[in-house]
């Protein structure tokens, strides 16, 4: 299209088209110019959860059906503590899943094998990857199973004490 017809309003108007097409004609040029925006700090800690969480969910799972079928005295207060745990695990999950959708975040595995995983993301139409070593995997699921442990404790000593 010539540059006379394109500012004139008469071009435009002579066309028919939906109000949708017509934004999306307009739109064109402008998202041309735009780059994708890199992911903030807070993001990249969002997406780590997601890779983390469900792994974390999954040995706590493992460790309560492990508790339950043991021959140790306190099986039920292990298997009960655990199955908190991981109900507490899983809300956050949940609750991080719902956040990553919102910010239009989406993480893909890409391959994992004995010593690292790597994982690609799209967050606001940018596109990266992220590796996570396995030994770091190991310390991070473990200080933050001890989070974890040590809310659920908070918690209970904070309802014995309203009692």
């Amino acid at each position: 299209m010539s540059k006379k017809l394109e500012k004139n309003g008469l071009w435009e108007s002579s066309r028919m088209m939906l109000p949708q097409h017509k934004e999306a004609f307009q739109n064109r040029f402008q998202k041309q110019a735009l780059q994708p925006v890199r992911p903030t700090a807070e993001e990249i800690h969002m997406m780590k959860d997601y890779v983390l969480l469900p792994i974390m969910h999954a040995i706590i799972v493992k460790k309560a059906r492990e508790a339950e079928q043991s021959s140790e005295t306190l099986r039920l207060l292990y298997s009960k503590a655990a199955q908190l745990l991981a109900r507490n695990v899983h809300d956050d999950l949940n609750r991080l899943k719902k956040g990553l959708t919102e910010k239009s975040i989406r993480v893909f595995e890409e391959e994992i094998n004995h010593q690292e995983a790597r994982y690609r993301y799209i967050c606001r139409e940018y596109e990266d990857h992220f590796t996570i070593t396995r030994d770091y995997m190991r310390a991070e699921i473990s200080i933050r199973i001890g989070r974890y442990v040590d809310g659920l404790v908070a918690t209970v000593i904070g309802v014995e004490r309203t009692n």
